[in-house]
């Protein structure tokens, strides 16, 4: 058995682990294979993997535990970590198929050396990987914070909202570029969103009085063509998504309790609006509202040390799609709910900054959303829609 301190005085946590530990340190070419296996004592063992190949990493695992089981005459199972990142959480899902105790961890979490300079390998970053991991199994409380695998279900429900995100912002740039074109000519009252562009196009003039250049007509043109292309799949994305929400949506007394429909009654919450707060955020469960804030990146982070005191402003090292989304929404909140109790609240405090009392009310108002779709507990002074 695998003892985690070698000392045969007290501590203060002692117990023995009976598994082989592994950490996986993924790239893009090679993966490096860190493990600890019972009857080694503190050695650690190292392989290299080629990305992907989940045959001969399990070849190599079934080869730890034949070692083990050798040495020790016991069988032990595998217990695996890995940090979340660019691979996502596929891997994870393999090694649960196959029967491995598997953890995906959030990076971030993971102590390291404070130094101005620390080394930084893979070969480190497996062991810290694995120390973390070897920690959190003996039950060392907040030694890292293990990331919940969404089922492909919902990580796939929620690709409709983010990539309706990455459409609007490849817009964003191209309007933004068909208007500083013919700014430089003079031209500042030219919308590209709208449906008479191509007529417009024609009839512009310049500052001068000229009729547009050839070449620069013709590229705002190939500009329109793709500005166009975006707006259909805009709208695709958007019917796609509407279908969801409906099909989410059950009819009945059912729907009285549904997030989804509990969150379209809102004043001031649309399709878009509800479907990223349901895939984003409110799929999960959460234990109190602390974990709410905190996974919206939109919790407070103080510095106290003796008589220092002061605030470093919201985390940000949550979700930012969620954290953006709810920054967004306080400020239509205060538009569409100005008798709420929320938009009181920012009214009476505005004068410290606006900025400031914004974020705070962003937070106040996704855990005042988190309570009414799990625990039904009605925002005061909220108003609904008409027939909702």
């Amino acid at each position: 058995m695998l003892l985690d301190h070698l000392s045969n005085g007290l501590a203060a946590i002692r117990t023995q682990i009976g598994a082989i530990f592994v950490s996986l340190e993924l790239s893009r070419s090679t993966w490096l294979v860190t493990s600890l296996s019972p009857g080694k004592g503190e050695k650690m063992s190292k392989h290299s993997v080629k990305a992907g190949a989940i045959a001969e990493l399990l070849k190599l695992f079934a080869a730890l535990k034949r070692k083990a089981q050798a040495r020790t005459g016991e069988s032990y199972p595998i217990i695996t970590i890995q940090e979340a990142g660019l691979d996502g959480f596929w891997l994870h899902r393999t090694l649960q198929s196959e029967g491995v105790e598997s953890y995906v961890v959030d990076p971030a979490s993971i102590a390291t050396p404070r130094r101005r300079r620390r080394a930084k390998t893979d070969r480190l970053d497996g062991e810290t990987l694995l120390r973390s991991l070897l920690a959190y199994k003996r039950g060392e409380p907040r030694v890292c914070a293990m990331v919940v695998a969404p089922s492909p279900e919902e990580e796939d429900r929620r690709r409709l909202c983010r990539e309706r995100r990455t459409l609007i912002a490849e817009r964003i740039v191209h309007v933004n570029r068909i208007k500083g074109v013919l700014f430089a000519q003079g031209i500042f009252d030219y919308v590209p969103l709208r449906r008479d562009r191509r007529t417009r196009l024609e009839a512009l003039r310049t500052g001068d009085g000229r009729l547009l250049p050839a070449h620069l007509k013709a590229q705002i043109s190939r500009e329109l063509d793709r500005l166009e292309l975006l707006l259909d799949q805009i709208a695709a994305v958007e019917r796609e998504q509407d279908a969801l929400l409906a099909a989410s949506r059950p009819a009945g007394e059912k729907a009285a309790s549904n997030p989804v429909a509990m969150l379209l009654d809102l004043k001031g919450l649309g399709p878009n609006f509800a479907a990223i707060l349901w895939s984003e955020a409110f799929h999960r469960q959460f234990t109190n509202r602390r974990q709410v804030a905190s996974y919206a990146g939109l919790a407070a982070t103080p510095w106290r040390s003796g008589g220092i005191e002061r605030e470093q402003g919201v985390s940000k090292a949550g979700n930012p799609r969620l954290r953006t989304t709810m920054i967004q929404l306080a400020w239509l909140w205060i538009r569409h709910q100005p008798q709420s109790a929320l938009t009181q609240w920012f009214k009476a405090n505005s004068q410290r900054g606006r900025k400031r009392t914004i974020v705070a009310l962003a937070r106040k108002l996704l855990v005042a959303l988190w309570k009414y779709v799990t625990a039904g507990v009605v925002i005061e002074g909220a108003v609904v829609k008409p027939g909702a």
